[in-house]
């Protein structure tokens, strides 16, 4: 036999035996048959961005001159043609640069004699043989990670009133876990568990909850008692809040600050150029006196804008359009430069806020979260709050934005398309700019002789301690004009069979003949808020007595509001793995929050029972 004819062949072998191998696996992944025999595949490379053929690249030939060579069936010439179009389009969007797959090898050889293989001067062609039954690991496509960062925190439990009758927390109105949440599902995917924070999905949507008559008290509550959907032995306690609205032509004037990372991480479409227009829209939606700063950071900090009257619009629109992305990040610094900003166009009794827009990454310089959170909290004294829009997937720190907002007197939002960004920045531009009342606190007290046990739905990262209730000095949230705050308390009642724990052996005595006063009353549970005003130090005292009154026999006589965000409350949890609503299918959560969707003027309600059939199908269930 011909020795070169032979030597050929093992060339061949060798150089396209792994090509063969991959293809092989992408067909049979998707379960079409795939021809192993002695039957040939030309697999050619090309570069589409260039059109030409590409050094080393593998792509599989036109799935039309495939089938015509019978070589493969029709559905697996279908699943080539697929993958024809995921390579265009992996290159376009630069995912790859040479190939869908990370393949980047140069090959320099002579046309076999044996026709095994050809190899182009600006490229491969090649005719595979027999593909192995083990893939190689080096032409295995790279798997990205996923640096997403969330805080991870246990559900709240079941509580005895009988040991601890009181439940203490600080409010919240941040909504980035509703669009993180939304943007997992709408890829496909179940999102994050840790991602899940069931108060934030409720607090996400705009319900109509009675107001406060003047700003002399800047909170109304509104509590409801009714059935549980997810268990008929236990009850629900619903409270929402509404803050006193400030007309518009009486909001205070605004000094800006947009802190904006542009580091190398932010090069992807619903990163940077997302960012951009969402700020775009805020520029639209601020007064001819209200002042804008711009602040970038990617290695060092440096300041794009310095204080520009909105007046002067198209100034500002023309920095904002001049952002481009590159290089690391330097957080901490750009943090202190808008500061400085900030305080150097201070505006006394305005709003003074910075508005952090990043995926997060915050890697060089005094990064640790600690570090960060002293820095914001020494500063929010001045009168400067934080704000944080975070921005892209695979790369998100959730955990440091929540430290970064909570801690500097602000929101944290999500923004995963523009229409979030109008949400967000434009139709509720008032409670996310101007606040009326900071550290909000709240605190529920619970009639041992009603109520045996409850539980906190959601909440988690905002609980405090009891004594922090009437302490000044704790921190807490801050709601913004015309701002709702919705929280929700499963509790059982006494003597229901759903109680989880046993009475205590050794327990209080009991009750002395001559009955208390929320005896007397038949008070379930007392509900105090606590709150100062925006340029306070001393906090004021709203409370509100929850008794039978308060109650409604069916869910279906709950207002039209109050089952909406019940139902998104059972939705976070089921998605979060709460035990209490894992027998309560995603077909019970849609069914009420479809018959409580209503007049749904922005869509938001249809958006979200779109969700909940995602996450059904999602879940096999």
């Amino acid at each position: 036999m011909n020795r070169k004819f032979l030597a050929g062949s093992a060339l061949a072998t060798l150089l396209v035996v792994p090509a063969a191998a991959f293809l092989t696996l992408e067909l049979t992944r998707n379960g079409l048959p795939v021809d192993t025999g002695e039957q040939q595949i030309e697999v050619v490379g090309k570069d589409a961005s260039k059109g030409s053929e590409t050094k080393g690249a593998i792509a599989a030939k036109p799935a039309s001159d495939v089938a015509a060579d019978k070589q493969l069936t029709p559905e697996a010439s279908s699943t080539v043609a697929e993958a024809e179009a995921e390579i265009a389009v992996k290159r376009e969007t630069g995912i790859v640069a040479d190939d869908a797959y990370g393949i980047v090898r140069e090959r320099h050889a002579a046309p076999s004699p044996a026709g095994g293989i050809e190899m182009l001067a600006g490229g491969s062609a090649m005719r595979t043989m027999p593909a192995p039954s083990i893939v190689p690991s080096d032409i295995m496509p790279p798997q990205e990670e996923n640096r997403d960062r969330f805080s991870s925190g246990e559900t709240n439990p079941v509580k005895s009133v009988t040991t601890d009758p009181v439940s203490t927390f600080s409010a919240d109105v941040d909504t980035a876990s509703y669009s993180f949440v939304r943007k997992a599902l709408m890829a496909g995917e179940m999102p994050d568990p840790d991602s899940v924070r069931v108060e934030e999905m409720i607090n996400y949507f705009p319900y109509d909850w009675p107001g406060p008559e003047s700003e002399a008290e800047p909170f109304k509550a509104t509590v409801t008692v009714l059935p549980t959907p997810w268990n008929a032995n236990t009850r629900l306690m619903h409270v929402g809040i509404k803050g006193y609205d400030v007309v518009a032509a009486a909001a205070p004037r605004a000094n800006l600050v947009f802190l904006i990372d542009v580091s190398g991480s932010m090069d992807e479409p619903d990163k940077l150029p997302l960012l951009k227009s969402a700020f775009r829209l805020l520029v639209d939606k601020l007064k001819p006196e209200d002042t804008v700063s711009i602040v970038t950071y990617a290695g060092n900090a440096g300041t794009v804008l310095e204080p520009t009257a909105i007046k002067d619009k198209a100034k500002i629109l023309a920095a904002i359009d001049t952002l481009q992305p590159g290089g690391s990040t330097a957080g901490a610094q750009g943090l202190e430069a808008a500061y400085d900003l900030a305080e150097r166009a201070f505006v006394k009794g305005g709003v003074n806020r910075i508005m952090l827009a990043t995926d997060g990454d915050f890697n060089v310089g005094p990064s640790s979260d600690e570090d960060l959170k002293a820095t914001i909290e020494q500063k929010r004294k001045s009168g400067i709050f934080l704000s944080v829009l975070g921005f892209g997937r695979g790369n998100y720190n959730d955990a440091l934005m929540q430290t970064l907002a909570q801690n500097g007197n602000g929101t944290a939002s999500y923004i995963d398309t523009l229409a979030e960004a109008q949400k967000s920045l434009v139709e509720e531009a008032g409670s996310s700019l101007f606040p009326i009342a900071k550290d909000v606190k709240f605190q529920v007290e619970f009639n041992p002789r009603e109520i045996a046990e409850y539980r906190l739905i959601g909440y988690e990262t905002r609980a405090l301690k009891r004594e922090d209730f009437n302490n000044d000095r704790v921190d807490a949230g801050d709601i913004g004009s015309g701002h709702r705050v919705t929280a929700i308390y499963e509790i059982t009642p006494k003597g229901s069979p759903a109680v989880l724990n046993d009475d205590l052996r050794y327990g209080a005595a009991p009750a002395t003949q001559q009955a208390d006063p929320a005896e007397k009353s038949g008070e379930l549970a007392f509900l105090k808020i606590r709150y100062k005003k925006p340029d306070g130090n001393t906090s004021s005292l709203i409370t509100t007595p929850v008794t039978e009154e308060n109650a409604v026999p069916s869910l279906q006589q709950a207002g039209q509001d109050v089952r909406f965000s019940v139902a998104v409350a059972a939705f976070g949890q089921k998605l979060r793995g709460t035990d209490a609503v894992s027998a309560y299918p995603y077909g019970s959560i849609l069914d009420l929050a479809a018959s409580a969707k209503g007049e749904d003027t922005y869509g938001y309600r249809a958006e979200f029972l779109n969700l909940v059939r995602l996450a059904k199908s999602l879940g096999g269930e």
